[in-house]
């Protein structure tokens, strides 16, 4: 053996050493340290409950024993984080009732993860103060605003129908919230159907009535959505995904006024606004079931009988992984 040999021999087993003091220090054996990968779950959001998450860090605590590693996009409305999860750039994210059946009819390889409780007081329809209606069968040849696509034109299809009335008796105005709202100040609609925080706004600041919210009528559950590939090799974090979030519904549920106050600062809202919000919402979130997805199956089907989407849609095919 040679002096330079000798002294790469040495090196080696000096280094060798360090590693295995640093793996004892570590408290696991060297196989399992480089085995070990590193996931991440990238997580899209709107501005509302996700963004307490988010600030809380609470997410990132209980992942970081998996070797989670945790990323937020914000995004504007739910159909633009569904087309980021079509094209692999998010894992999870937030949404209401209409934009997964319009991203399933297009192909997306949604899978939903989670679903809150029934919020049916979270939207409703609205008209200007001393407005002669008074009734839904006041609705009748009206101009009524709305989202055209979204979980208030189900709502609508539904309310006229428990009344008695066709979708046509009525003339509907497609107008996205910002344009809906400056319409109905002007007087250019005679009715709004909005959601919250929209419709608490259009309470406090332009003294709207409310008409007649969706009690009774449809669900409003929010919905919590991944994709096909992610579920089926990460249910252990999607599972803690749903705890997390609803562990910050059950926050919400007992500390409303500092809820409020959270939610007005991340809306850009007055807090008497976000208190209405806060106040009428339901709370809790837990794992989809089949039950719920055939509530999806029925807006579907509807948006289908509509021409909204151009073909009849399976919901079981957006289920669960392990959904029994």
């Amino acid at each position: 053996m040679t002096f330079a040999s000798d002294i790469s021999r040495r090196r080696f087993l000096s280094v060798a050493a360090a590693a295995s003091t640093v793996v004892s220090t570590l408290g696991v054996s060297l196989p399992a340290f480089a085995q070990k990968a590193t996931r991440t779950l990238r997580i899209g959001h709107q501005k509302g409950w996700l963004s307490i998450l988010k600030a809380r860090g609470t997410l990132e605590k209980r992942l970081a024993p998996l070797g989670v590693n945790v990323t937020w996009t914000e995004f504007n409305a739910g159909p633009v984080q569904l087309e980021a999860l079509n094209v692999g750039a998010i894992d999870f994210g937030d949404v209401g009732e209409a934009p997964p059946i319009f991203a399933q009819a297009a192909g997306a390889p949604l899978v939903y993860a989670g679903a809150t409780v029934p919020r049916p007081r979270l939207e409703a329809i609205i008209v200007p103060k001393g407005s002669p209606i008074k009734t839904v069968a006041d609705l009748k040849g009206k101009r009524v605003a709305y989202n055209k696509g979204s979980n208030v034109q189900y709502f609508l299809v539904k309310l006229l129908e428990k009344n008695g009335l066709k979708y046509s008796d009525v003339q509907s105005v497609f107008l996205p919230p910002p344009d809906a709202r400056a319409a109905f100040e002007k007087g250019a609609v005679d009715a709004w159907i909005i959601w919250d925080p929209f419709l608490a706004s259009a309470q406090k600041t332009l003294d709207a009535q409310l008409l007649v919210d969706a009690t009774g009528v449809v669900k409003n559950r929010q919905y919590y959505f991944t994709s096909r590939d992610y579920a089926t090799h990460n249910t252990d974090v999607l599972k803690i995904a749903i705890e997390e979030v609803n562990n910050i519904d059950t926050w919400i549920s007992k500390n409303k006024p500092a809820a409020a106050v959270e939610l007005s600062q991340v809306l850009g809202l007055e807090k008497s606004i976000t208190e209405t919000f806060v106040a009428r919402a339901a709370y809790g979130t837990a794992p989809v079931t089949q039950g719920i997805l055939e509530e999806q199956q029925s807006i579907a089907d509807t948006f289908f009988e509509l021409k909204l989407i151009p073909k009849k849609l399976k919901l079981l095919h957006a289920a669960p992984v392990n959904l029994s």
